[in-house]
């Protein structure tokens, strides 16, 4: 199972790229194999063809589990994954890939913001989401307990579809 992350945070290294990390290695019980911090992809986001933003959407969309993660900005995700999520074709530029969408924020005010604005757009672009998106309050981005309730409600069922979709492609 090729596992990665992508996170969307503006800042290099951020403590949303180490939630992500963090998560997909508890979840999975190793490292990811590959991690796109978005905001190293630079201005080649904002155009076409850019080879560095090809590479990291070939990447992420050959993986059979990958963690989308955003620090809430203005109630949803920021703009830096926007601009990454546009580069994949409509219906089937994330086919066959099982995603998380996790977001942090500050307190519980956008705890749904996963689920109602991240997840449509994941899904809109072929990725399966079968289960609800975690929000961490971003002081806990570091602590593997804040994950285990999720992981515990919801890891088999991601970890079965990821599977399924490995299991699809041979």
């Amino acid at each position: 199972m090729i596992v990665s992350v992508v996170a969307g945070n503006p800042k290099p290294a951020s403590r949303t790229l180490t939630a992500a990390s963090l998560l997909a290695s508890t979840l999975t019980g190793k490292e990811p194999d590959h991690v796109v911090d978005v905001v190293d992809l630079g201005a080649g986001l904002l155009g076409w063809g850019d080879p560095a933003v090809a590479s990291a959407v070939e990447t992420v969309a050959g993986s059979d589990l990958v963690v989308f993660a955003s620090p809430t900005f203005k109630a949803t995700y920021t703009g830096l994954l926007k601009l990454f999520l546009d580069q994949f074709s409509t219906s089937d530029g994330l086919q066959d890939v099982t995603a998380i969408p996790l977001m942090l924020g500050a307190g519980p005010a956008h705890y749904m913001a996963p689920d109602l604005l991240l997840k449509p757009v994941l899904v809109e672009l072929g990725a399966t989401v079968p289960a609800a998106g975690l929000y961490v309050v971003d002081k806990l981005y570091d602590d593997a307990e804040a994950f285990q309730p999720w992981i515990d409600r919801w890891g088999q069922v991601v970890l079965s579809s990821a599977s399924a979709t490995v299991s699809a492609g041979e």
